[in-house]
């Protein structure tokens, strides 16, 4: 299976939610909204909330219902960690162009990579030290990206996330005949495999959408010295923060102040 083979109206239908955003719309400081070219005639938009010029930059992509300025709410509290956040969305999300595809998903992340120093420093971020980090469906884009590029970054933090994506894409309601009972064109867990940057997994213990086996599963398969694992009792997908708040941005802090 190749990743142009689940381009198809079923798997593109159950796999994104796009909304629209509008850039310039935030009531907060220091928040710097832009677009990144990564192909012809397409475009990803971003959210840039700064901290001090000098704090760590956490590179973040969302999960497949939520766009980037969804994270108004708590990007504070990422400040509050010691943190910049800069919030990535996908094709045809907030104010990115192009149509969500499953084949540009990880295609993005590199153009992206590489126009990233030149935003950042227009923001006035003058640090270095970055992490990379992915919740849900955005799992996918971190892990590539430590995966590829591991000289980019300082740590890798992974909320979430799903462990093979046939078995995500299975759990979701996919036919077998569109599956296929292929090889895993993502490798999520392959690529953890060989990603030695310092980790961080969060994860739900009620998580109904992507078990907490899978966030389990890519912690056990890493073979990063320093690698750490929280998982929030009683949390499903979507209520880490109501449930564990507090640990989960403990754990960002503590994570943030070592690695970086």
């Amino acid at each position: 299976m190749d990743l142009k083979d689940l381009d198809n109206p079923l798997v593109l239908s159950t796999l994104f939610y796009p909304r629209p955003g509008t850039p310039g719309t935030s009531a907060l400081d220091n928040v710097h909204d832009g677009t990144i070219p990564v192909a012809d005639d397409v475009v990803l938009g971003y959210r840039l909330y700064r901290h001090t010029p000098g704090a760590p930059l956490v590179v973040y992509f969302h999960g497949n219902g939520e766009i980037a300025s969804d994270y108004d709410g708590i990007a504070p509290d990422y400040h509050r960690a010691g943190a910049s956040l800069l919030v990535v969305d996908f094709r045809g999300y907030g104010w990115s162009t192009g149509k969500p595809l499953v084949s540009a998903l990880l295609a993005d992340v590199e153009p992206l990579l590489d126009a990233l120093p030149d935003a950042i420093q227009a923001a006035g971020v003058t640090s270095t030290a970055r992490l990379v980090m992915g919740r849900s469906l955005g799992s996918a884009c971190a892990i590539h990206a430590a995966h590829h590029h591991p000289d980019h970054f300082n740590g890798l933090i992974i909320e979430s996330g799903f462990a093979r994506a046939t078995r995500l894409l299975a759990r979701l309601g996919l036919p077998e005949r569109v599956l296929g009972g292929l090889h895993d064109p993502v490798g999520n867990d392959r690529k953890m495999a060989k990603i030695k940057l310092p980790l961080l997994v969060i994860h739900g213990e009620r998580d109904q959408i992507i078990p907490v086996e899978n966030g389990q599963a890519l912690y056990d398969a890493s073979p990063a010295e320093d690698k750490r694992l929280l998982r929030i009792p009683r949390a499903g997908h979507n209520d880490l923060l109501f449930y564990g708040g507090q640990p989960y941005f403990q754990a960002i802090k503590q994570f943030v102040d070592d690695v970086c």
